[in-house]
């Protein structure tokens, strides 16, 4: 999660985003997290229901200043979905469901709390309000997107943060499935349904397609990078992550060695370096 993300980012974070989706911030800034995890509470202006997208961390003040938010609002939070199980995006939502009484769901169903999980292609209806489900693995195996069509906006979790660039989390996120869901992401943007992006972490992007084809372009020059490196004579991960990455935060050289292996495996699949 390094250097500068176009996107036109706005300045802040938190707060109210677009008509319909207001971002609390939690207090876990971090070199990975950056400002801290964005919980998004969405409803339609006139609606009593809400929906919570990622209540984030276990942390109690942070949980109960959600629900003081939506309520502040006029709002009952009446449902918890989650992007992915990370835990600064879903370790707090058992007890978030508790302080809300909300079911909880999620594409792994080992994080939900209720009947209902999620799938690509789902549609979220709810006080009017609609979110179709995106399936955008890579960052994680159970990476999910959340598309606010009336808003022309778009919730990712870590697929498209506010700043910097996301790792791959190897080996449960794979490169290939993420390029693909970059690609979903870029499509929505070209035929005009999404213009805004509502992020896991860091400030609401104004320009989508400019965010999503920064990164596309980030990935095919991290790739051409690591393929360097190895005809070069690095042979492991860490050997790649030293010369690729050196001029990165030390602090995220873990996180950089989890999307090199994911990069390693993609040329390798693809032929382009010896397995």
């Amino acid at each position: 999660m390094s250097g500068e993300l176009p996107g036109d980012p706005r300045p802040g974070v938190g707060g109210p985003a677009t008509p319909r989706a207001t971002c609390v911030l939690a207090p876990n800034p971090s070199p990975m997290t950056l400002d801290g995890t964005n919980t998004w509470i969405i409803a339609e202006p006139d609606a009593e229901l809400a929906v919570v997208v990622d209540p984030g961390p276990l942390d109690e003040g942070h949980l109960r200043r959600v629900v003081h938010v939506a309520e502040r609002a006029g709002k009952r939070v009446a449902l918890t979905l989650l992007t992915h199980g990370h835990p600064d995006h879903a370790a707090g939502a058992a007890r978030f469901a508790e302080l809300t009484g909300s079911r909880v769901r999620a594409l792994d169903p080992g994080l939900r709390l209720g009947d209902e999980g999620l799938a690509a292609g789902d549609v979220i209806t709810l006080g009017g309000l609609e979110l179709r489900v995106l399936g955008t693995p890579g960052h994680t195996a159970d990476s999910l997107c959340f598309h606010l069509p009336a808003d022309g906006a778009v919730l990712t979790g870590d697929t498209v943060l506010g700043r910097g660039t996301t790792m791959v989390a190897h080996p449960d996120g794979r490169l290939g499935d993420y390029l693909d869901s970059l690609r979903r992401l870029q499509e929505l943007t070209v035929n005009g349904e999404v213009d805004t992006v509502l992020p896991g972490h860091g400030p609401v992007l104004a320009d989508a397609r400019g965010a999503v084809e920064f990164y596309l372009a980030h990935r095919a020059a991290r790739l051409a990078q690591v393929e360097t490196a190895v005809e070069g004579g690095a042979r492991t991960a860490p050997e790649v992550v030293a010369r690729v990455y050196a001029d990165v935060d030390r602090a995220l050289w873990p996180a950089a060695e989890l999307s090199v292996r994911a990069q390693l495996e993609y040329l390798s699949e693809h032929g382009l370096i010896d397995g």
